[in-house]
């Protein structure tokens, strides 16, 4: 489902509001759902899915892949699963991961132990640029090869392992990585053994607990998880939570804007999910988090925001890893905010869907806020509130999500006439954001085809 390109204009600040939401589901959550679903044996169920670009080209690359997926209604999927290693495609068939780097390090991770696989693999202009050597080094590590050698972004060729065997992994920022890792190990020889030195999302991890043969997590003084390889996996019955990342830009909007009160209703409150939430109430923020319960190991609740006064951020790098997609958007919050900003820990950013520092930095210097990055340490100097006379921003076309929903934001509280290019992008995680917006918030803007 490639959304028609368009390009949006705002030009009005936004009014108070009181109002009760709902978010686009967790994405990270569904591709898993159809990945982990795809290898188990029977038939898996998986409900509130969302149904965004990134997830629909999962569901074409498993298509592809000879798996049964079958739409009952919206949101509601069957995934008959063909069990580990029965993964195949039929020949000259290429797999798109579209704009999806989850989808893309996760599936090599099935595919690299799958034997029998040879296939071209490439993604959008965006994803084709990102580097994915630390994931291809890794699958070297059971016994996959990547063509032409010496190449680390897409398009590549990937030649599966014949006889995988597992291997021990010390595992460090990316949850994307632990997690191919694991999808690795579940079809090789042997044991995989990973140590996390830091905590990443933990969502693969939980959606395979159930299956007790083949995961064990020991968590006392390090995480260790143990993957039983060749084991038998049963199928999976998910609700999948709404997205706590795209929750963000609706609780930073209503933080920032004056006489405002927001609830976002079933909410993934995943611990290694809410950084930016943790972070903003040491700042001050009025955040509370209600209605909590378990569902898949995953907890998930209402969170209530509140507009309040907020002092500058300073976020240490332990935040990384559990709020890797907000920084864009605490970037213009510390805009707002009056006072001196620092991010620290957060060079990684740059090999996201576009460097996403750098292109903040660039957003935020059109209407004259001042930033400083250096030795993996932001500083934005916040001016409080900007006198929006005058003024413009022009968002180039960089197929970053994140970028254009942040400077939504941005223009929305400040209303300074903002161009985003390329918004489309956003279908990619919230297809839902400009609804909610018009509907629930009542924003106005206008859309250029």
């Amino acid at each position: 489902m490639s959304q028609k390109r368009f390009n949006l204009i705002l030009n009005d600040k936004i009014s108070a509001f009181k109002k009760i939401i709902k978010v686009d589901a967790d994405k990270s959550i569904s591709i898993r759902s159809f990945l982990v679903g795809s290898i188990c044996q029977n038939i898996s169920i998986a409900d509130n899915v969302l149904e965004s670009d990134d997830v629909l080209s999962t569901i074409e690359c498993l298509k592809n892949l000879g798996v049964k997926i079958q739409k009952l209604k919206s949101n509601r999927y069957l995934i008959f699963g063909k069990g580990l290693g029965s993964l195949s495609l039929k020949r000259n068939i290429k797999l798109n991961f579209g704009n999806s780097g989850t989808l893309a390090r996760l599936l090599i991770g099935i595919l690299s132990t799958t034997p029998g696989i040879t296939v071209n693999l490439q993604g959008d202009s965006s994803l084709n640029k990102r580097s994915m050597k630390s994931l291809i080094k890794l699958m070297n590590k059971f016994g996959a090869h990547f063509y032409p050698k010496n190449k680390f972004n897409f398009p590549l060729k990937l030649i599966s392992s014949e006889m995988p065997v597992g291997i021990n992994y010390t595992a460090g920022v990316s949850a994307q990585l632990k997690s191919a890792v694991i999808l690795a190990g579940l079809n090789s020889y042997g044991n995989t053994v990973i140590t996390e030195i830091q905590r990443s999302r933990n969502h693969t991890e939980n959606m395979l607990m159930k299956n007790s043969q083949i995961i064990s997590i020991k968590d006392k003084y390090e995480k260790i998880i143990t993957i039983y390889g060749k084991k038998h996996l049963s199928p999976i019955k998910l609700n999948v939570p709404n997205d706590p990342s795209s929750a963000a830009f609706f609780s930073a909007l209503t933080l920032l804007n004056k006489d405002s009160s927001l609830t976002i209703k079933n909410v993934g409150l995943n611990s290694t999910r809410t950084g930016f939430y943790q972070l903003l109430k040491k700042q001050g923020a009025k955040i509370k988090f209600t209605n909590l319960k378990k569902n898949n190991n995953e907890l998930r609740g209402d969170i209530i925001v509140k507009s309040c006064k907020l002092k500058p951020i300073n976020a240490s790098k332990f935040y990384y890893t559990n709020m890797t997609d907000e920084y864009p958007i605490l970037f213009v919050m510390a805009a707002l905010i009056k006072g001196t900003s620092t991010f620290r820990g957060i060079k990684d950013l740059a090999n996201k869907e576009s460097d996403r520092i750098l292109e903040m930095q660039k957003i935020l210097k059109q209407i004259n806020v001042k930033s400083k990055f250096s030795k993996g340490v932001l500083k934005i100097f916040g001016k409080g509130t900007v006198n929006a006379t005058n003024k413009t921003i022009k968002v180039p076309n960089r197929g970053d999500h994140r970028l254009c929903m942040s400077s939504f934001i941005l223009a929305l509280l400040t209303g300074v006439k903002t161009k985003i290019n390329n918004f489309e992008t956003v279908f990619t995680s919230s297809p839902s954001f400009l609804k909610i917006m018009k509907n629930d918030l009542g924003v106005k803007f206008e859309i250029k085809k």
